[in-house]
């Protein structure tokens, strides 16, 4: 197949099924004129990139490295600023530096960034005070702002994603590079946290333990300087199937194109369906790629997932991130683990314990429990530790500044506090602090797992 027509059927046979959460475009002329300039712009990601997150991804799959994805519910176009990509960059280095340390692991390192700027929605309508706009469906779509001009779809706003994701992209790639993500740097990661945190405290005398012993590697004569860059990928909820398809692009000699306006794409709990649009789509491109399961998930369609996604039982192709919750995780994950074990199929298994653990307060905010999150990342390790099996890491909503939108934590924000900074344009992250308390403790858990498989 030439390349021109590999891209072409990938890029358009999921257009003969249906897709799921797409929004209702009003203009489609406009719609057809921002596809075709999207089709010509350049990559955001490289296949190169691809293929060796693929790899990283399969060391995961063998129980040789571990998964450390997070980022913002939703981007937005607003946040699209030094100070905060800056933020979560260091908040994930900075976990990465603690889990490395506890489980000598290698842990590879995937941001929710660069692409993050749509939602799935439960309802097409959102109601207030007897007013019915279409719903917020995140900045690539239309406008959070509660107005029927804001709310009205805009593929304008594909091109500004993909504007936003690039700049994204360069901060993140001259940071990782550029000395900002250098492992004789971990102080300075910690500098304005440390004084008013329990964690941020115990992070700084990790960091003095690493000091030593790179002054011990240099006084042997190790070349250290390996530790001046970081390898750092970006991901995103594959959700607007115009855009990924524009930016479907095939390279010399390959059997499948990339999507290239992301690292990892993941498959959503709403948009999974083995005979819809999203599965066919994901089907025919190389990235690696991942798949939200819920508690209502089967058996049947997890294989039917595995043999559609990855038929070739490629390790490092396919990941199941699991979203049960903390009171359905023991009884969701052993079934589902233990029939692909039968199978032989090397999957990165993977924690998501945000989704399943959404409560509102009695302020009317959404919220989640510290202590939910915790216990269903406990649940996920405990099951694979008892089945023999690798929990491969954790996919979770975070931000590197000092929010209140989830109770709890080491510094704990009360139900009363949430209003203080309540700032996500839809579900509730992590702050900087629960971020770094939720890596200390998952560190804790994989010593013990590693401790019993020993």
């Amino acid at each position: 197949m030439k390349d021109s027509e590999a891209r072409h059927h990938a890029a358009e046979t999921w257009r003969r099924y249906p897709a799921a959460q797409q929004p209702d475009w009003p203009d489609e002329a406009k719609l057809r004129s921002v596809v075709r300039q999207l089709s010509l712009a350049p990559p955001l990601v490289f296949a190169a990139e691809c293929d060796l997150l693929r790899r990283r991804m399969a060391a995961v799959a063998r129980g040789e490295a571990m998964l450390l994805q997070g980022g913002d519910c939703a981007e937005t176009f607003g946040q699209t600023t030094a100070q905060s990509i800056h933020g979560k960059l260091k908040t994930l280095l900075q976990m990465a530096v603690v889990l490395t340390h506890a489980s000598a692991l290698p842990v590879v390192k995937v941001g929710r960034m660069a692409g993050q700027y749509a939602k799935p929605r439960s309802s097409g309508e959102e109601r207030r005070d007897g007013i019915v706009l279409p719903a917020y469906r995140g900045d690539a779509v239309n406008g959070l702002e509660f107005t029927a001009e804001t709310r009205q779809p805009d593929p304008d706003r594909l091109r500004m994603m993909y504007e936003h994701s690039a700049i994204t992209l360069n901060l993140i790639r001259a940071l990782t590079t550029g000395g900002f993500a250098d492992l004789r740097r971990v102080h300075t990661w910690n500098q304005g946290f440390v004084a008013d945190s329990r964690s941020g405290e115990r992070y700084e005398r990790l960091a003095e333990e690493i000091d030593r012993s790179l002054a011990f590697m240099h006084a042997c004569g190790v070349d250290t300087r390996g530790l001046d860059t970081a390898e750092f990928f970006v991901s995103h909820e594959g959700l607007l199937l115009e855009y990924e398809a524009a930016l479907t692009r095939a390279e010399p000699g390959m059997d499948r194109p990339y999507a290239t306006s992301g690292h990892m794409l993941w498959i959503g709990e709403r948009t999974r369906d083995l005979d819809g649009a999203h599965v066919e789509y994901f089907s025919r491109v190389a990235n690696p790629i991942a798949v939200k399961l819920g508690p209502a998930v089967s058996v049947d369609v997890v294989m039917g997932l595995l043999d559609r996604l990855d038929p070739n039982r490629e390790p490092g192709r396919l990941t199941f991130v699991v979203r049960a919750g903390a009171d359905r995780i023991r009884d969701v994950l052993p079934t589902l683990v233990e029939k692909l074990k039968a199978e032989g199929a090397q999957v990165c298994w993977v924690s998501d314990p945000m989704h399943g653990n959404t409560i509102a307060a009695a302020s009317g905010h959404k919220t989640r429990r510290f202590d939910a999150i915790l216990e269903e990342v406990r649940g996920f390790v405990e099951v694979h530790r008892e089945l023999g099996s690798h929990p491969g890491g954790i996919h979770v909503e975070l931000t590197g500044d000092d929010v209140t939108e989830c109770v709890g934590g080491s510094n704990a924000i009360l139900p009363e506090q949430l209003h203080q900074r309540y700032e996500t344009a839809c579900d509730p992250r992590l702050n900087h602090t629960q971020s770094l308390d939720l890596a200390f403790l998952l560190a804790e858990m994989y010593c013990d797992h590693a401790d019993r498989a020993a």
